[in-house]
């Protein structure tokens, strides 16, 4: 997994409330085994219309958000069912950071598990960002060391981020990759435990 440590990234304000995981990555694009290929699939029934053309009227596909990696949302995003294909599509599509005032428990967790940092605001601060983004095209500097994100100079918010969850991300590790880093302890145990 890719580390993140300081992300500088254009914004995309998507202006809603309950984004579900349905909405994300839709049940139809679940059939692949890999964790690759849902980017094109990302917010498909508001991207596309019903014969699969460009939905202009969608934010994300105003030429301007195109390579934007800073998705901006409102309250209670990732919610409805736990499909870990939801923080895969983000991810394929180039997300790296998601930035909403909450989260749903699973896709919050799942974020960090697949290399993605969600960022929990305060509602005025999200508010803020949302302003600022549908008058100009933004740009935010998010740095997950000293848990800020930086509009400017002189504005600033800070995040909460778990010290665990944090480290992993910025070594670049999921859980496979941390019991990978342990493989000569376990190698040794192997070699030296009895087996019946």
């Amino acid at each position: 997994m890719e580390a993140l440590i300081n992300h500088i990234g254009k914004v995309i304000p998507l202006d809603m409330a309950n984004v579900d995981t349905d909405q994300i990555i839709p049940k139809q694009f679940l059939k692949r085994i890999e964790r690759t290929g849902f980017g094109q699939f990302l917010f498909y029934d508001w991207r596309f219309d019903e014969n699969g053309e460009k939905n202009d009227t969608f934010i994300m596909n105003e030429p301007k958000f195109k390579e934007a990696s800073i998705l901006l949302a409102r309250k209670n995003f990732g919610c409805g069912s736990s499909r870990e294909h939801a923080p895969w599509a983000l991810k394929d599509y180039g997300i790296k950071v998601v930035i909403a005032p909450s989260f749903a428990d699973i896709f919050y967790n799942n974020c960090f598990k697949n290399g993605i940092l969600p960022v929990v605001l305060k509602e005025h601060e999200v508010e803020a960002l949302f302003q600022r983004a549908t008058t100009e095209t933004l740009k935010l500097e998010v740095d997950l060391e000293f848990q800020q994100v930086m509009v400017s100079e002189n504005l600033k918010f800070h995040f909460e981020a778990d010290e665990y969850r944090k480290q992993m991300l910025l070594k670049g590790l999921d859980d496979i990759g941390l019991t990978e880093m342990y493989m000569e302890q376990i190698n040794e145990y192997e070699q030296t435990r009895n087996v019946y």
